[in-house]
């Protein structure tokens, strides 16, 4: 059933490659870097500025939150929440263009 053309890894490239998945991904690098530099430049330490990147790649940034309270587990949650969602931003915009063309 998987041929050279299904295998998985093609098809998470196919879809990590479309054009809605890399602005996606984008406007979350874009999310996750304001993020640091406006904790790195509040005084106080009451910044909430991370809160803004976990909601963008929510829902499944929700479910690394379980991850140890480190910084490096807030960066793990919204990169890996954000290539999933990406993932499956790319799959779906492909299918409907495909169904688009074919219907």
């Amino acid at each position: 059933m998987t041929g050279p053309d299904r295998s998985p890894l093609r098809v998470l490239r196919r879809a990590l490659t479309d054009v809605v998945a890399l602005a996606y991904l984008g406007l979350c690098a874009a999310l996750l870097i304001w993020a640091v530099v406006v904790t790195a430049l509040d005084d106080s330490g009451e910044s909430m500025a991370g809160v803004i990147p976990i909601f963008a790649t929510a829902p499944t940034s929700l479910i690394f939150l379980v991850l140890p309270d480190h910084v490096w587990a807030f960066f793990a949650a919204v990169v890996l929440a954000a290539l999933v969602n990406a993932a499956v931003i790319g799959w779906c915009s492909r299918t409907l263009r495909a169904r688009r063309r074919t219907g």
